[in-house]
């Protein structure tokens, strides 16, 4: 049995035939369960990280990358023992086969290898998208998908590095450095949209605004409906859908009108020189009593005579509400100002001129 065993059939022993395909065959029956296994310890140890996420979705993600990482990794190291016929080892188109089946077995294992780490990207992705679910910014997702696919694209790019220098030993010192060069073109012709790039980062981490909120940029007011990678979407109070370059986002004045506590109104009336004084005062204190007596609403106001100018005496009147419907402070600021109207005509106040009037109370 021992001799059977001992002999020699290309170049190797029917042992060191049997042992390898010992081992495979191993491999092939319990890759399911290994894989399983090596997916639970991995989850184990990312178990913080993966809060919110149970262990079989993980497990059903790497699996199937992670048992044929295994298997080939089993057949690769076993094969590797036994030494290639030299009968078989001729050349294919100036290529000895041997070089060539090593060259194949070097790519499998390295796609394998990259396709279990993209699907460990896809796991980490789904934890933090989980994460960004549970916050009302919907930036986070957005942000989530960016860098998912740009760590993606850089596996993608380091698996073809790989396999032109461990398979077909080219010198890839060169082809990073013409990369670096052509990348730092690219940047150049570019750098614009890497302006808006960078700042849509700033934008994402800093969050001076939010999907949802009102802003007002230059001269642009409107709700954000869609913070992208390189511009910003805004829904203006006009209707009309502006594109605004997330440079100029961040680096101009950007007032969001959603963060304010209040909302001001302020009018100014142009009464005639000719109005008594006793007029002045019963005015003022007959607006000041009917803010008085929409405390719920209005929390502080101020009136009073600001100025006087030729022909006229300036009375200011401002009030803040609470951050009530937009709709709401402008029924509101209408109701004040036909009171105000009618408290000029029962006092017989009138204005300084024709032109001059009561100015609509318009928001601060």
């Amino acid at each position: 049995m021992n001799k059977l065993l001992d002999s020699v059939f290309l170049d190797n022993t029917i042992r060191n035939y049997l042992l390898v395909s010992g081992s495979i065959l191993l491999a092939v029956l319990f890759k399911r369960y290994l894989s399983r296994y090596i997916a639970g310890l991995i989850y184990r140890i990312i178990h913080k990280l993966a809060s919110g996420v149970d262990k079989k979705s993980f497990v059903n993600l790497v699996v199937s990358p992670l048992e044929t990482f295994l298997l080939l990794l089993v057949c690769i190291v076993s094969l590797d023992k036994l030494n290639f016929p030299q009968l078989l080892n001729f050349n294919l188109y100036k290529i000895q086969l041997h070089g060539l089946i090593d060259g194949i077995a070097i790519i499998v294992m390295i796609v394998a290898f990259n396709w279990l780490l993209l699907r460990i990207i896809d796991f980490v992705a789904m934890i933090l998208q989980h994460k960004a679910e549970l916050t009302p910014d919907q930036t986070d997702n957005q942000l989530v998908v960016f860098f998912r696919d740009f760590f993606k694209a850089l596996v993608v790019i380091m698996g073809v590095l790989m396999v032109l220098k461990l398979a077909f030993h080219y010198p890839i010192t060169n082809l990073i450095t013409a990369l670096s060069i052509g990348g730092a073109a690219i940047a150049l012709a570019t750098r614009e949209s890497l302006e808006n790039l960078i700042a849509s980062f700033i934008i994402f981490f800093d969050k001076p605004f939010m999907v949802g909120d009102l802003v007002k940029v230059q001269s642009i007011t409107g709700t954000v409906e869609k913070i992208g990678l390189r511009s910003t979407r805004i829904r203006t109070d006009q209707k009309t859908y502006v594109t605004m370059p997330n440079k100029q986002m961040v680096d101009s004045i950007m007032d969001n009108l959603s963060l304010r506590t209040q909302r001001r109104a302020f009018v100014q009336l142009e009464l005639g020189n000719d109005t008594a004084k006793e007029s002045v005062d019963q005015l003022i204190l007959r607006i000041q009593q009917l803010f008085q007596d929409r405390k719920a609403v209005i929390e502080n106001y101020t009136v009073f005579l600001s100025d006087i100018v030729k022909d006229t005496y300036l009375v200011n009147v401002e009030f803040f509400t609470a951050t009530i419907p937009v709709a709401d402070f402008n029924a509101l600021r209408q109701e004040v100002n036909l009171q105000i109207i009618g408290l000029l005509k029962e006092l017989t106040i009138k204005l300084a001129s024709r032109d001059a009037g009561v100015v609509i109370l318009r928001e601060g």
